[in-house]
C-alpha cells in the first residue's frame, strides 16, 4: 500500500488496535531476558510505531488464502474425530510464512526498515476494508517499510545454551 491516503486510514485504524497490546505488555511486566532500559524501549518503539504507522512510505499486508479442509463428514471416522483440532492447526500456522522472512531479509540487505505487526488483526473488519481483500483471502500481518531514524546496531542476544534445546527441554 503505496497510496498516502490509503496509509493514512490504515495508521489511523492502528493506534486503536495497539492500545490493547500496549496495555497487555505494560501489565505482564517486563520479560526476564531484558534489562529495564530495554524494556523501555521496546515499550517507547513499539508505542512510536503505533502512533505513526501511516507515515510509512510503504505498508505491506502480507495475505494468504484460508485453507480448504474437507467437510468432517467426508474423512474416516478416526480422523473426523480429530477434525477441530485440524482447524486449530491450520489457523494456527496460517501466518507463519517464509515469505515474511525474505521480505525481512530483503529490506535489511537494501538498507530498508521492517517488522512484522499483527495488532491490525484487533480491528479486522476495518482493516479489511482499508485493503479490500476477496473473502477467501485474510491479512494477517502489517509491515511497515520505509528508511530507519537510526543506524542498525550491532544486536545483543542470549546465549546460545538458554534459548536452544538438544532432545530435551531440559538440555540446553
Amino acid at each position: 500500500m503505496r497510496d498516502p491516503e490509503q496509509r493514512q486510514k490504515l495508521g489511523a485504524i492502528y493506534p486503536k488496535a495497539s492500545d490493547i497490546a500496549e496495555a497487555m505488555y505494560a501489565a505482564r511486566g517486563r520479560p526476564p531476558h531484558l534489562t529495564e532500559r530495554q524494556f523501555a524501549r521496546l515499550m517507547a518503539t513499539g508505542s512510536h510505531l503505533w502512533r505513526h504507522m501511516g507515515e510509512a512510505p510503504v505498508l505491506l499486508l502480507p495475505c494468504g488464502r484460508r485453507p480448504v479442509l474437507p467437510p468432517r463428514e467426508a474423512l474416516a471416522p478416526d480422523i473426523a474425530a480429530c477434525w477441530e483440532c485440524e482447524v486449530a492447526y491450520v489457523e494456527r500456522i496460517r501466518g507463519a510464512s517464509p515469505a515474511v522472512q525474505n521480505i525481512i531479509l530483503a529490506c535489511r540487505a537494501l538498507g530498508l526498515g521492517t517488522v512484522i505487526t499483527t495488532n491490525q488483526s484487533a480491528a479486522r473488519t476495518r482493516s479489511r476494508r482499508c485493503a479490500a481483500p476477496p473473502k477467501e483471502v485474510s491479512t494477517f500481518a502489517l509491515m511497515p517499510i520505509g528508511w530507519p531514524l537510526d543506524r542498525f546496531g550491532p544486536l545483543t542476544r542470549r546465549p546460545l545454551a538458554e534459548v536452544a534445546h538438544a532432545d530435551r527441554w531440559e538440555t540446553a
